[in-house]
């Protein structure tokens, strides 16, 4: 990347078991892969997963850094996967909304990896929470990730206009999951952005593509591995290997005025 400012972006959704996680987690492996320098950060940070998913066990996580000042370097954790991971806590009732203060030493921390990485990404939690808010205000790029769902559709709307209307973001990306056929996806994703543009006006959605139902998903979260390296065929690998490409290319629209530092100062204005 140009300059060696990372391109930061979330991977959320409005509804919990979109399989925003596993797309997190196979997307920086993918693109660790195509030879970019990667960190996955959990933001999920009350129930965190991420380390989970991958069968890894970080002796330190965010909760140290809030909690007992340990540094972002000793934090972030190499995995066997080619990228970094930031590993959050699990049942930590203090982590589900940071303080101020907490946003600040983020802040700070994050900064430290400006010139270390092509891509951050940032699974968030799911909902409409301060934490999630706090995340996707703090990214260049939003993939709001949907199933065929009705709840899942619904919820995700309720995310996108929170955002728009209480903190004038405009810009999504639109990733349907465990989609049944590319058609059912692109209807799912016509639905969203009907209801979009017919009650939130000026936001702006783009179809980043879909993700097909695949039983290698069930087989590698069980393996406790990315399912694009137990099973790099599977036709959801595929698919994910074609949003890593489409991904490389926002590089060139992504605000490069600023870095990482700059999109988290950004958010304590804002929120």
């Amino acid at each position: 990347m140009s300059g060696n400012l990372p391109l930061v972006l979330s991977v959320t959704s409005g509804k919990g078991g979109v399989g925003k996680t596993n797309l997190s987690v196979n997307l920086a492996y993918t693109l660790a892969q195509k030879g970019k320098r990667v960190v996955l950060l959990d933001a999920d940070l009350g129930l965190a997963n991420v380390d989970v998913l991958l069968g890894l066990t970080p002796e330190q996580n965010l909760f140290h850094l809030f909690s007992e000042g340990v540094a972002l370097s000793d934090i972030l954790y190499s995995t066997p996967y080619g990228f970094d991971i930031l590993p959050a806590s699990s049942g930590i009732g203090e982590m589900l909304t940071l303080s101020t203060g907490q946003k600040l030493d983020l802040l700070e921390s994050m900064d430290s990896l400006e010139d270390k990485v092509d891509f951050l990404i940032v699974d968030t939690g799911a909902g409409i929470n301060d934490n999630v808010l706090y995340f996707n205000l703090a990214v260049q790029e939003r993939i709001v990730v949907l199933t065929a769902e009705p709840t899942s559709l619904t919820d995700a709307y309720s995310l996108i206009k929170v955002m728009k209307l209480n903190h004038g973001v405009e810009h999504f990306k639109v990733v349907v999951n465990m989609a049944a056929s590319e058609k059912a996806a692109r209807e799912m994703f016509v639905r969203l952005y009907s209801a979009c543009d017919h009650f939130l006006s000026g936001v702006s959605l783009d179809y980043a593509g879909y993700l097909p139902q695949d039983p290698a998903v069930r087989k590698a979260i069980v393996a406790q591995r990315p399912v694009c390296q137990q099973n790099p065929t599977a036709p959801v690998c595929e698919a994910i290997g074609k949003l890593a490409d489409k991904i490389q290319t926002w590089e060139i629209s992504a605000n490069l005025d600023g870095n990482i530092k700059f999109f988290w100062k950004k958010l304590l204005f804002q929120h």
